[in-house]
């Protein structure tokens, strides 16, 4: 099982991650909160301001406090280094 980093010492599953998203767009908040009401919602930010929404392949929302595109270059590195 790979893990990628996600911020503040928290890792989650490359192989579950469906998509890494930014938080800004309307539908995205829409799900976040849905996720949120449903409790399906992981938050990792520590309290700080969300920067990317991962969306699992359990129907989970883990929401990030480091760049989307971090986390994608990350999950990149990972995949290249096997």
């Amino acid at each position: 099982m790979r893990l990628i980093n996600i911020g503040f010492g928290n890792t989650v599953s490359a192989d579950k991650i469906v998509a890494i998203v930014s938080p800004d767009s309307a539908p995205i908040k829409r799900m976040v909160q849905e996720a949120k009401d449903n409790g399906t919602a992981i938050d990792a930010t520590f309290g700080r301001k969300t920067r990317a929404v991962l969306i699992m392949d359990s129907d989970h929302i883990v929401l990030s406090a480091v760049q989307a595109e971090t986390i994608a270059g990350r999950l990149d590195n990972n995949i290249e280094q096997e």
